[in-house]
């Protein structure tokens, strides 16, 4: 029997719940589909419930009609160990040029994610107030972040 969180995070999509799942799950390790829950006559029609783990997150996500969209309000953030996961995750992901900027993007179902490297992060905790400054400087002018570039900026290079 699975564990389910307390808290957990449910998406709405139109018709493509059980699509988005499987994509998602074949991009991160640690991922699979739990289950798939047909619910029939709703005000929407029949629907998918469809629950799933992305890298040990659970998730639930709905395909009940075009009632709601995805906004940038809400992302999922990646933390990433080298300028190669990074890479991959957004070139997997990311179906909305137009929609990148700072390590945010959009996927093909209208979900916005952040690719980030996890030295960034330490980087922004550090205390540095100029290496925050200029790493700040850095990733602004960036679409898909570059590690290399980050950490040149941060220790004024």
């Amino acid at each position: 029997m699975n564990v389910i969180p307390k808290i957990s995070p449910h998406l709405w999509f139109d018709k493509e719940a059980r699509e988005a799942a499987e994509f998602y799950c074949s991009l991160f390790p640690y991922s699979r589909i739990i289950a798939v829950t047909r619910v029939p006559d709703t005000p929407s029609g029949d629907t998918d419930v469809v629950e799933f783990e992305l890298a040990g997150q659970y998730f639930q996500a709905i395909s009940a009609g075009p009632h709601f969209r995805f906004t940038e309000a809400i992302s999922f953030v990646v933390r990433c160990d080298t300028q190669d996961e990074i890479d991959y995750y957004w070139q997997a992901l990311s179906a909305v040029p137009e929609a990148e900027q700072c390590g945010w993007l959009k996927d093909r179902f209208g979900l916005s994610w952040q690719i980030v490297p996890a030295a960034m992060i330490e980087m922004m905790r550090s205390g540095d107030s100029a290496g925050i400054a200029r790493v700040t400087q850095a990733f602004l002018k960036m679409k898909k972040f570059d590690l290399a570039a980050l950490t040149a900026a941060y220790r004024g290079v």
